[in-house]
């Protein structure tokens, strides 16, 4: 008996309240300005602002995404997710310039992106130097680990994975497998078809 009661509430809870919830925060955040595309599931997130994100169709974004747009309002978009994309617990995307992530990628927790830093002369305080910017590119089908931290100018092509812990500075080729701190190119995706005699 208890675990039908223990189902129900599961029920109610994960399916019917978020379903709820989720219509009308989804509604919410279109009237901010946030383009988001159809049969998305968003749980509560944070952001500046939202004018600045695009997210595409089918995705799932868990719960304290923080989309921070680094910067005064301005027009056009500057966080955009492509269709099918998956953002666990935690992330942060915390952009300056823009950072675009391809079709069916999936972002594991506690991820972070990270389009900018500061100057190192000298000659003046860190903090009152320019920000160096440059944009992030993110490919279709790529797989980002837990705790992974992507910084400026890195592009990462179709089918990488980048293991969990990375820390990622430099560009990741299509289908390469990255991980260590700085990430390091550890091994390259194959081709495991395998067929079944009869």
């Amino acid at each position: 008996m208890k675990g039908i009661y223990d189902k129900g509430i599961f029920f109610l809870r994960f399916r019917i309240f978020d379903a709820f919830f989720n219509f009308f925060r989804i509604k919410l955040f279109r009237l901010y300005g946030m383009e988001i595309g159809t049969a998305c599931r968003i749980s509560k997130i944070l952001f500046t602002w939202p004018n600045q994100i695009s997210i595409g169709n089918s995705c799932t974004l868990e719960k304290s995404i923080y989309f921070k747009f680094d910067g005064i309002w301005r027009t056009g978009k500057s966080i955009i997710l492509g269709n099918n994309v998956f953002v666990g617990t935690n992330c942060e995307f915390n952009i300056s310039k823009k950072i675009v992530i391809g079709d069916n990628c999936l972002i594991a927790s506690g991820s972070r992106f990270i389009d900018h830093d500061h100057g190192m002369k000298t000659d003046t305080l860190m903090r009152l130097q320019p920000s160096i910017e440059k944009p992030i590119i993110i490919g279709n089908d790529v797989w980002i680990g837990a705790n992974v931290i992507i910084l400026k100018g890195v592009e990462i092509g179709d089918g990488a994975i980048v293991a969990a812990g990375a820390v990622v500075n430099k560009p990741i080729g299509a289908y390469e497998i990255w991980g260590g701190v700085p990430a390091k190119n550890i091994g390259h995706r194959e081709n495991h078809l395998t067929t079944q005699s009869g």
